[in-house]
């Protein structure tokens, strides 16, 4: 059947097959969060999505890259993961990776051995919204899984071989949580060591629970300094041994792509110089989700 809109997919997926294996989120949950709320969580019937996959099998038979959609499609578990896998193997010879979103509470309801089999049959990347590694932002978000749980999903994917794509979203906890936010963000990320890591800045969307707080005056967003005053911050507590960085989200004052460890001085140069005016920002025009 047609892919239901809206769809959201991660920008290194844009050439990928999107293959839709549930609808909505699994954790819908999420004050700053607008994508979903018209689309009611649910699993597709699987007679659907083998009939997705045999057509676009058809018309793409060189696919190499398929992204499961749509908030989580983890939350099916091994046991209605891999005959999708499978079909996926079975209709692209040349099928190199499949990949998905990630929900930390749900990861945790997969054994080991249950990663294994998933890699096995290719699902070999994830992409977790880690939003703030300070639990006391993510529990005033609604946020479903703790920080703990996307530590260990992270770091029990990596064990199995699958890699981690992490996101962190600069500004969540405000004016009156920033500290917290970069001190638990950076503590989270140090643990998790993602192969993948990535910024985006909050950008507030109308209709939201958290468009309401800052209307009644109850969350106070960080301006376009104070954001980048937060990406300088997070980037220098960073120990990491080998992530690819990239911060050029759309939503982004300052773009920004490098590799930890080698270029954490010169992310620290260009930031900085940012913040002292020395770089032209991205005017508020351009960002967008």
């Amino acid at each position: 059947m047609p892919i239901l809109e809206p769809v959201i997919r991660p920008p290194a997926e844009a050439e990928s097959f999107l293959l839709q294996v549930t609808l909505g989120c699994s954790a819908d949950h999420c004050s700053f969060c607008g994508a979903y709320k018209t689309k009611p969580f649910r699993i597709k019937d699987p007679t659907e999505i083998f009939s997705d996959i045999e057509r676009y099998a058809r018309r793409y038979p060189g696919t190499r890259r398929v992204f499961l959609m749509d908030g989580d499609a983890l939350v099916l578990g091994p046991s209605k993961l891999i005959p999708i896998l499978e079909k996926l193997e079975q209709s692209f010879p040349r099928l190199a990776r499949v990949s998905s979103y990630a929900n930390g509470a749900n990861f945790k309801r997969i054994s080991d051995a249950g990663l294994a089999e998933l890699y096995q049959r290719k699902l070999s990347l994830i992409y977790m919204g880690l939003e703030s590694g300070s639990q006391a932002v993510l529990d005033r978000c609604g946020k479903t899984s703790s920080v703990g749980e996307m530590i260990e999903a992270v770091q029990r994917a990596e064990q199995s071989g699958i890699r981690s794509s992490v996101i962190v979203l600069l500004g969540l906890g405000g004016k009156r949580d920033s500290a917290g936010h970069v001190s638990g963000t950076i503590e989270a990320l140090n643990r998790m060591q993602p192969r993948y890591l990535s910024f985006l800045s909050l950008m507030v969307i109308p209709g939201t629970p958290l468009a309401d707080e800052i209307r009644r005056g109850e969350f106070v967003e960080l301006n376009s300094r104070e954001l980048l005053r937060e990406a300088y911050e997070i980037v220098q507590g960073l120990e990491l041994r080998h992530t690819v960085f990239r911060s050029d989200h759309a939503s982004n004052h300052l773009p920004l792509q490098g590799t930890f460890p080698k270029d954490k001085p010169a992310l620290l140069t260009a930031l900085k110089a940012a913040f002292d005016g020395g770089i032209r920002l991205r005017p508020e025009g351009m960002r967008g989700l």
